[in-house]
């Protein structure tokens, strides 16, 4: 069995679909189960509803009015001829919208942003599963809340393995009859049947784990890049693409930042030896990349770009020395507050931290922070991470910019630069 994952921009728009679709049905004699993320900007467009929602701006019902008309247009699109069954379906999605931000009782903005941006994969999916069968792809559409069992961290679902494993060897069997699965990247549920989602990006993580649960052959990630590239092609125009990967290098660089993967996708692939290509909806016939166990080294320099970075300094305001409780407490609270740390140094009376937080976040951090330590910080930052670097690399990058951190190990530089 072989699981494919189709992002967002593989399904922007009708003819977005009608490729994937070409692309679906060159693997029909295939056993498949297909994860599709939610269409083209539709999470950041549900995003703004929740925002709106929360902060009770009164902007949420016409954010969700577009949001629709936009799904509506792609149905329309594709099925000129009307499709009764998945106008009955979208429409019971958009009016599960309308009635969660018409709720009173509003809950955690956590909770509640998994209840409305998780609805933009359902929508997706009920799509282009009505399409591949209407294209004679014979396909059954799969809740993933059945599948992918987590615990109750909104908005960062922990995966309850033992309880995906059994409900993936249950739902999932293998075929004879040319049947695909499609179920939805992103989101998993609990015990009490509410929806979480697994971290921004995490479609590329639920393919993962299916493939770990199933024991798949290979995982595909199609994407509009034509596979791994040693730089973002946006940055970079003559970024190379790096034809095969081992998985330590893969992590390294999702863990870094590369977009191209996301940081958990790995660990449950290398634990099966599963293969994963990183391959072109564009050009489907390219051969992308490949991330497999291998000892080889990965030699090329990469460089990988974070903006919206905040550095954070710490110290103590007595004086006294930077001791391991204190990393310990520094630790517990930017896990309490979702602080993704990139890097990090440290001095005897000091500790600096560059990470990703969210601005909701960052001022409840800092001000806990300073409870009982001097803080300084810098919003804003950039932190690049070259990979195999020289130091002409580095100063070429860097230019005049000045640099606030800078940290070196025998094969990596990351820099955090105002």
């Amino acid at each position: 069995m072989k699981v494919f994952k189709f992002g967002g921009a593989s399904v922007k728009d009708a003819n977005g679909v009608r490729n994937v679709a070409s692309i679906i049905s060159k693997y029909t004699d295939e056993q498949l189960v297909i994860v599709v993320s939610a269409m083209g900007k539709t999470t950041n467009a549900l995003e703004k509803v929740c925002q709106a929602f929360f902060h009770q701006t009164g902007e949420a019902p016409a954010l969700l009015e577009e949001v629709k008309a936009t799904h509506q247009r792609i149905i329309d699109d594709l099925f000129p001829n009307k499709n009764a069954n998945l106008q009955q379906e979208f429409d019971s999605i958009i009016a599960e919208l309308y009635w969660a931000i018409e709720e009173t009782q509003i809950k955690s903005y956590d909770y509640e942003y998994d209840q409305i941006v998780s609805q933009g994969e359902f929508l997706s999916t009920r799509i282009v599963a009505a399409f591949l069968n209407d294209q004679n792809i014979k396909t059954q559409w799969l809740d993933a809340r059945d599948l992918i069992h987590t615990d109750n961290t909104y908005r960062e679902g922990m995966v309850d393995w033992d309880k995906t494993k059994h409900a993936v060897s249950q739902i999932i069997q293998p075929t004879k009859n040319s049947l695909l699965y499609l179920t939805q990247g992103f989101i998993g549920g609990t015990s009490e049947n509410f929806t979480t989602t697994l971290g921004r990006e995490g479609s590329d993580y639920s393919a993962a784990i299916l493939a770990y649960c199933l024991d798949a052959e290979s995982v595909t990630i199609w994407k509009d890049v034509p596979g791994v590239l040693n730089a973002d092609p946006r940055e970079f125009p003559q970024a190379q693409l790096l034809p095969e990967l081992s998985y330590y290098d893969a992590i390294e660089l999702a863990y870094y930042g590369a977009t191209v993967i996301h940081p958990k996708t790995i660990k449950p692939l290398q634990n099966k030896n599963i293969s994963l290509f990183v391959k072109s909806f564009v050009d489907s016939t390219a051969a992308g990349t490949r991330i497999r166990e291998d000892n080889l080294r990965q030699e090329v320099p990469t460089y990988i770009f974070k903006k919206d970075q905040v550095l954070i300094s710490v110290s103590p305001r007595d004086f006294s020395f930077i001791l391991e409780e204190n990393l310990r407490d520094l630790f517990d609270l930017f896990t309490k507050f979702r602080a993704h740390v990139n890097v990090m140094q440290n001095s005897a009376l000091s500790f600096s931290v560059c990470v990703s937080i969210e601005a909701n976040r960052l001022q409840s951090l800092l001000k806990e922070l300073e409870l009982k330590y001097k803080v300084k910080y810098n919003e804003g930052c950039e932190l690049i991470t070259i990979r195999n670097y020289t130091d002409e690399l580095a100063q070429k990058l860097i230019g005049s910019r000045p640099v606030l951190m800078e940290q070196k190990s025998r094969h990596t530089l990351q820099i955090v630069l105002r």
